[in-house]
């Protein structure tokens, strides 16, 4: 047989066998059925918004009662019932895809059927009582959940990195419908177990969620289309003041969050580390007295006015990127379930809005898109992902360079507040804790 000949032998191999296309199979099916469940979150997410909003209309102080009750009720739930539903939900996926390594088994915790219907039903909790959340982070933890569920259903658990990998990845495609920000996102973000061999899959895994999202709602853009350009010598301080400013911003808010994370213990004689769900119902108070008091509309993931910036537009007050940037800190700091993606998005066209009420070098849909880049880049440490998230979600081709510059240097700038990217320091907790459970089972079985 020719050498050339004998070299492609593996490859037939593989493409004849029947494992490969059941693996193949799980993927594509576990791809369509992320796509399907993250449209639905969506649509539960908002619902949960709108009667939010329906009941602050007819009684302006309802956030004092129920914003602070909802926080307490979630953080329990989140303790008690949903243990690894807390937070964000991409934490968890990159722990998983650490763990799944060293103790399969470990991976019940993080990513199972219960935590599915805990995140999403305290994520709707969430935003039915007014806190900044987002749906995005908490589609991925779902997404992965769900991909995991489709291998064991397929009997495909000898690949289970893969499957977290694709869906995680097939999540934020889903949510946000743009594709291309999921591939990107599970290289850069959860990239150690990004493996060539199994690039392709993870790609058309990705694929095939947006196509369901396209599919159920129609081909769209997230924020809609931004006419936002920028002039060469004037313009081009945008992107060096919203870099800078957005990316110190982002990285004092991944670092108060960490900080609340891991030592809460030191504060108070570890007061609050005691009392979580009490530091839970004061965080709730605090962003229900922020909305209220201010009458700014800081309340759940801020999407219609980071739209409304985007276009032009005025939110009513010139303090929205602030005071959201403080009630998006104190509802991630209490360890509700919910995401920083669409909160962290609005809070950057909220500074960038800021930003242009004080050096006005460029029009204010220029210096929003640019502040949502930096400040989300800031906050996350993906540059990589920032850039291609919000050029997808608004269409702005025409600001490549621009959105590039500004997100690489406020990576750069966070990076010197908050030296490890914030879902990898969050992410070490779930390892650290697995770990003692680990060693606790041991103990338990040696005696």
């Amino acid at each position: 047989m020719p050498k050339d000949l004998r070299r492609l032998r593996p490859v037939f191999s593989r493409w004849m066998s029947l494992r490969h296309w059941r693996s193949q199979l799980v993927f594509w099916i576990g791809g369509l059925l992320v796509g399907v469940v993250a449209v639905l979150v969506a649509k539960v997410a908002d619902g949960a918004q709108a009667l939010f909003h329906l009941g602050v209309a007819k009684v302006g102080w309802l956030p004092l009662v129920i914003t602070p009750v909802g926080f307490a009720i979630s953080a329990f739930a989140a303790r008690r019932w949903f243990p690894g539903s807390q937070g964000s939900g991409i934490p968890q996926v990159i722990a998983a895809t650490e763990i799944v390594r060293h103790n399969p088994k470990g991976l019940d915790r993080l990513v199972s059927l219960r935590v599915v219907l805990g995140k999403t039903a305290l994520l709707f909790l969430g935003l039915l009582t007014g806190a900044s959340i987002g749906r995005e982070g908490p589609t991925v933890q779902i997404g992965a959940a769900l991909m995991r569920m489709t291998g064991r259903i397929g009997g495909i658990v000898s690949n289970e990195s893969a499957l977290l990998l694709a869906g995680g990845a097939a999540g934020v495609a889903a949510a946000f419908n743009t594709p291309l920000a999921g591939i990107v996102f599970a290289i850069e973000e959860l990239g150690k177990s990004f493996e060539q061999r199994t690039s392709g899959t993870v790609i058309f895994t990705v694929m095939l969620a947006g196509i369901a999202s396209l599919g159920m709602v129609g081909d769209y853009i997230y924020f809609g289309h931004s006419d936002a350009h920028l002039q060469p010598l004037p313009d081009t301080l945008a992107v060096l003041v919203c870099g800078l400013g957005g990316g110190a911003l982002g990285g004092l808010f991944a670092r108060i969050l960490v900080f609340c994370n891991k030592r809460l213990g030191r504060v108070f004689n570890g007061f609050f580390e005691r009392r979580r769900i009490l530091f839970a119902a004061l965080c709730g108070l605090s962003v229900a007295l922020i909305g209220v008091v201010s009458g700014t509309d800081i309340f759940g993931t801020g999407y219609s006015e980071a739209r409304s910036l985007l276009g032009g537009a005025d939110t009513g007050s010139p303090l929205f990127g602030v005071l959201k940037w403080v009630s998006t800190l104190l509802s991630s700091a209490s360890g509700i379930p919910g995401g920083l993606f669409a909160p962290s998005l609005s809070t950057g066209a909220g500074l960038g809005a800021d930003m242009h009420w004080l050096l006005p070098v460029a029009p204010l849909g220029t210096m929003v898109l640019l502040g949502m880049v930096a400040y989300f880049s800031g906050v996350v440490q993906s540059p990589l992902t920032s850039f291609v998230i919000v050029m997808e979600m608004t269409n702005s081709h025409n600001m490549v360079m621009p959105l590039i510059a500004a997100s690489v240097l406020a990576y750069s700038v966070s990076r010197l507040i908050c030296p490890r990217p914030l879902y990898h320091s969050l992410s070490q907790t779930f390892i650290d804790e697995e770990r003692r459970m680990r060693r606790s089972e041991a103990a338990s079985t040696g005696a």
